[in-house]
């Protein structure tokens, strides 16, 4: 899958130093009505959790088919990089990179 310019398909972003979330139609992605959004939790100690994803698609159907669940895989993934690099500039601190972000819990509770 190509690279998806999130920007253009932003329907919510709200980001601050304790989390927040990104939320994204999935219109122009083939999904007429659906959306996709990542969002990250605050786990205390100036620590943002794991970011993660959900859609509209497996919130209304308990199993999809695989193919679907990839592709949905995919673009989940990308947008989470995305969200990652808003919420965590390269210049001014040092930081945990996307991998190592991704080992931690998604929530603190």
């Amino acid at each position: 899958m190509e690279a998806i310019n999130f920007e253009a398909i932003t329907l919510r972003k709200e980001i601050t130093y304790r989390g927040g979330r990104i939320e994204i139609s999935l219109d122009t992605l083939g999904y007429e009505g659906e959306r996709m959004s990542a969002y990250q939790n605050y786990l205390g100690g100036g620590m943002l959790g794991r970011v993660a994803c959900n859609d509209t698609i497996r919130a209304k159907h308990k199993f999809v088919e695989l193919s679907l669940a990839e592709e949905l895989d995919e673009i989940a993934e990308q947008l989470k990089q995305y969200y990652f690099n808003l919420t965590n500039p390269e210049e001014g601190f040092e930081s945990l990179s996307y991998e190592q972000n991704q080992t931690l819990p998604v929530s603190a509770y």
